[in-house]
């Protein structure tokens, strides 16, 4: 026993005796330790508690990580691309609006289109939000020429067919009272002698230029399109070219009515 001690001074290796529990018989060094009988419990308990404390963390990363994404109301005014890079075309892009880095635009409006644009850095939104087998519905005001009828809305409703194709069906209303939008920079191009109103397209699809195609075929072209509502989120009180990052609350609308 005392060759075995590490210590040459007799009296720690009486405390080193008397302080250590009794080695395994085909153990010479002290520092070999015998393991209770408990201890593969006890290892097992510690794993359980490392890999119960190792899910907190990745749950709270998670968390974290979902807190530090951003969804971005953005009321994009005429005349603006609804991405960040020039395309020659002579228009503004979202590049001159200074939003958080790393965003990009989920789905789009066409450049003489207005009105509510969403933007992410969370990836996976845009097939989440755009994609038809969701229903996601989005809500057009179109200022179009002449007074479309009753049947003109309903053809609507039913769909028509752009380019071989029929629409899905959608809710076409007229709009009353007539809303109060903010005057365009450039203005319409209108005739006197032709009136106009604004009507609303509840849609859960959106084709290249649609509402604009849709109308068109009902003998109504589209002399102005603004994008009110995603989701139940409206696009309120936000000024052209204003932008804002919605609340938990109001993401929870932009969300809401999915299937």
């Amino acid at each position: 026993w005392d060759k075995g001690c590490p210590s040459e001074n007799k009296f720690q290796r009486i405390i080193f005796r008397k302080n250590q529990p009794p080695l395994r018989p085909d153990s010479r060094s002290p520092l070999l330790l015998p393991v209770p009988r408990s201890a593969a419990i006890h290892r097992r308990i510690g794993r359980a508690r490392i890999t119960s404390h190792w899910t907190d963390f990745v749950s709270f990363l998670i968390q974290l990580w979902q807190k530090r994404r951003v969804l971005i109301a953005f009321n994009k005014p005429f005349g603006v691309l609804s991405q960040f890079t020039d395309d020659g075309s002579g228009n503004r892009t979202l590049a001159e609006f200074n939003f958080p880095k790393n965003v990009y635009a989920l789905g789009r409006l066409d450049a003489d289109s207005e009105g509510l644009l969403l933007l992410s850095d969370e990836p996976g939104l845009n097939e989440k939000l755009l994609h038809p087998r969701h229903a996601h519905e989005r809500i057009y005001w179109a200022q179009v020429e002449k007074i479309p009828s009753p049947d003109s809305l309903q053809a609507l409703e039913r769909g028509v067919v752009i380019q071989g194709r029929r629409t899905l069906p959608c809710l076409a209303t007229f709009l009353e009272p007539q809303p109060t939008v903010p005057p365009r920079d450039p203005p319409i191009r209108f005739r006197k002698s032709v009136p106009d109103c604004w009507i609303a397209l509840k849609l859960v699809e959106g084709k290249n230029r649609q509402v604009r195609k849709m109308t068109a075929a009902i003998g109504h072209p589209t002399l102005r399109l603004i994008r009110s509502q995603i989701g139940e989120f409206h696009l309120g009180n936000l000024k052209p070219g204003e932008w804002k990052i919605l609340k938990a609350t109001e993401r929870d609308l932009v969300f809401s009515g999915e299937k």
